[in-house]
């Protein structure tokens, strides 16, 4: 499940065209290496791709979270689970039947067709 890097360039190359790098990067998937002497440097990537996969490193970090992860993975196998289809039927259901009670300061009555 690599990831294919296709904007390699050298830092010098970098330097003189920073700001349309920085521009391109913003679509997602599009990450840069930069390289010194032929040898990758550094990689570049938007600062929500970056935030992004911290938050999914401290995920698989988490031991707790992997263990769900893992029941979640057996259930699946086992058939233990919602088609989609049904999900969705459900939350239709719900959003017909939502009712909303306030308390309303005033009083208001329903008045009877004659």
């Amino acid at each position: 499940m690599g990831i294919k890097i296709k904007n390699i360039i050298s830092i010098t190359e970098a330097r003189s065209s920073i700001f349309d790098i920085a521009e391109k990067i913003q679509k997602k998937g599009n990450h840069y290496i930069f390289t010194e002497n032929g040898r990758a440097k550094m990689a570049v990537m938007s600062a929500e791709e970056y935030e992004n996969l911290m938050e999914d490193l401290a995920l698989a970090a988490d031991p707790a979270f992997r263990a769900r992860m893992k029941a979640a993975d057996e259930e699946f196998e086992r058939g233990e689970f919602v088609p989609w289809e049904q999900v969705k039927k459900d939350l239709e259901l719900r959003r017909r039947s939502l009712v909303l009670v306030g308390r309303a300061k005033k009083k208001y009555s329903v008045k009877k067709k004659k």
